[in-house]
C-alpha cells in the first residue's frame, strides 16, 4: 500500500466509518470529512527530525522521539510538537528515548549502560518535562503504560492507551525479554478505542528488509482478547521499513475492523491520516 521511500498520491482506502490516507501530496492535504468525524494524524520514529505535518483533530506519536536518547534531542522534538496546530497530541517514548526511561537513573538496572553524556539529572528532568503544565497547555499528553481520554466535538470520547515497550534487541529504553511480553501487554485496559504501542504486533506491518517478522507475539495474542475487540486504531512504529496500513480483526463488535498503522517515518516524511466516524 505504501512505499518506504518517496511518497506518491493514491486513492484513499475507506469503509463507511473509516478513511485511510497513507499516500497523498503533502501540499494538498485530503479534505477533512467534517462534523461527526475525528481526524487522527499518525507519526512515529521521528528521531528529532522536524518536518511538515498535516493538521487534524488529534496527533498520535508512537515513540522514538529522539535520535540518540539525550535530553537535548528530546527538547528538539518537544518544541516541534508543541508548535504543531493539533488541539490534542498524544505521544510516548520508544527504545531510542533513553532519557525517558527511569531505569537509566542511578540505581536503575540500566544505569551502567547510560551514555557518558547523560546524567541522572537529565533523566529526572526529561521525565518531569514531558508531564509539565507548559506542554499540557498546548494539548500534549504523554502516555507511559497509561490511558488518556479525548473528547471529540461531537461528544464522542476516545480512550487512548500508550505503551513504549518493545522486545529486547540492543541497548535501549523500555525493552523487555520476549518471555515477559504477556505481562507487559496485560496492562492494556479493556475497551480501549485507540492503542499505541512502539512495537508492531507479530505479522502485522512488521516485516524487516531481511524478510523477518519482527513484531511481538505476546501483543498479537493480547489483541485477540475479547476485551480489546473495541480497538478501532492501533498505531505503532519501530520497524521503519514496514511502514504502512493493514485492516484486520473484523468482528460483529467492530465491523470495520482494526486499522493497524505502522507510522514510522520513511525517507521522505509523510504522516498517515486516519479519519474515523465518531
Amino acid at each position: 500500500m505504501t512505499s518506504p521511500h518517496a511518497p506518491h498520491t493514491s486513492q484513499p482506502s475507506h469503509s463507511p466509518r473509516a478513511v485511510v490516507h497513507d499516500n497523498y501530496d503533502i501540499t494538498r492535504i485530503p479534505v477533512h470529512p467534517g462534523q461527526g468525524w475525528t481526524r487522527f494524524v499518525c507519526i512515529s520514529d521521528t528521531h528529532s527530525h522536524v518536518f511538515a505535518v498535516p493538521p487534524g483533530d488529534v496527533l498520535l506519536h508512537a515513540g522514538d522521539l529522539c535520535s540518540w536518547g539525550t535530553l537535548k534531542d528530546l527538547k528538539v522534538t518537544l518544541d516541534w510538537l508543541k508548535a504543531l496546530p493539533h488541539p490534542a497530541k498524544y505521544y510516548m517514548a520508544g527504545n531510542h528515548d533513553l532519557c525517558l526511561d527511569a531505569q537509566y537513573e542511578d540505581g536503575g538496572k540500566m544505569h551502567q549502560m547510560r551514555p557518558y553524556k547523560m546524567t541522572t539529572k537529565d533523566v529526572v528532568q526529561a521525565r518531569k518535562l514531558v508531564r509539565s503544565s507548559w506542554l499540557g497547555r498546548s494539548g500534549m499528553h504523554y502516555l507511559e503504560h497509561e490511558s488518556g481520554v479525548y473528547k471529540a466535538a461531537s461528544g464522542k470520547t476516545y480512550t487512548i492507551y500508550g505503551s513504549p515497550a518493545a522486545p529486547l534487541y540492543s541497548i535501549g529504553a523500555f525493552q523487555y525479554e520476549r518471555r515477559d511480553g504477556d505481562a507487559v501487554y496485560a496492562r492494556i485496559p479493556p475497551n480501549v478505542d485507540i492503542l499505541m504501542t512502539h512495537t508492531p504486533s507479530l505479522g502485522i506491518c512488521d516485516l524487516t528488509q531481511r524478510g523477518k517478522h519482527a513484531g511481538c507475539s505476546a501483543l498479537a495474542e493480547r489483541l485477540k482478547s475479547a476485551d480489546l475487540q473495541s480497538v478501532r486504531l492501533h498505531v505503532c512504529g519501530h520497524i521503519h521499513e514496514a511502514r504502512g496500513v493493514k485492516v484486520v480483526g473484523r468482528s460483529e463488535q467492530n465491523p470495520d475492523g482494526r486499522i493497524s498503522v505502522n507510522a514510522a517515518m520513511p525517507v521522505v516524511p509523510l504522516p498517515i491520516i486516519i479519519d474515523l466516524m465518531d
